[in-house]
């Protein structure tokens, strides 16, 4: 199995939030040696994508925005609701749309590998700690998203990046690396992206 030295470049480039990298997922083939090649640079025409870059729509959105992810914060789906747990929660709208944009992509269906449901994308045993238990319900889901986020926001002291960090991660892993970034590929691409499409929003 051979890793190209790129994708060390993702963990690096993601700290700049305006300059997320357009990688599309993990490509691999098995050569005439029967040794199997994986790289997020597919540079020889026997690659074939074997895993999707979950982050591509909303990275796709920042470069050219199309559907639902082209339309202002306050005309997309769910706003009412968006904007009842804002209020509820006192985490800016805009931040938790960003946030759905890169969690979800506004499907209230989605649901990963990893069991995280809904818009937020959120996992049962968090959701639970806020009193929810129906993830696809749009209104439950994004009331707890917004109220972890909201603790997240107040156990680092109110840093977004940190915060965010925590919510794709977990709390313990920022505690654990020192309150900084934990050193994992998604993590080091989620912040940023989301921090982009939050940035693009606080603009509009």
């Amino acid at each position: 199995m051979r890793f190209k030295p790129a994708l060390l470049v993702i963990a690096l480039s993601a700290l700049a939030p305006l300059q997320v990298q357009a990688v599309s997922g993990i490509f691999g083939f098995v050569d005439e040696d029967g040794v199997e090649h994986l790289s997020n640079i597919p540079d020889d025409k026997r690659y074939r994508l074997v895993l999707a870059d979950r982050f591509e729509p909303a990275r796709a959105a920042l470069r050219a925005p199309r559907g639902v992810l082209s339309l202002p914060y306050g005309q997309r789906p769910f706003h009412d609701s968006v904007m009842r747990a804002s209020l509820d929660t006192g985490v800016d709208a805009k931040l938790l749309h960003a946030v759905i944009t890169v969690e979800s992509g506004y499907n209230r269906g989605a649901v990963s590998p990893k069991g995280a449901t809904g818009l937020m994308q959120l996992m049962p045993a968090t959701a639970r700690r806020y009193g929810t238990f129906n993830l696809l319900d749009a209104n439950e889901n994004i009331r707890a998203g917004a109220s972890y986020l909201r603790d997240l926001l107040v156990m680092f002291d109110n840093n977004i990046e940190l915060a965010l960090a925590a919510y794709n991660a977990g709390e313990n892993a920022v505690i654990r690396h020192g309150r900084r970034l934990p050193p994992y590929v998604e993590t080091q691409r989620y912040v940023p992206l989301v921090v982009a499409h939050y940035r693009r929003m606080q603009g509009s």
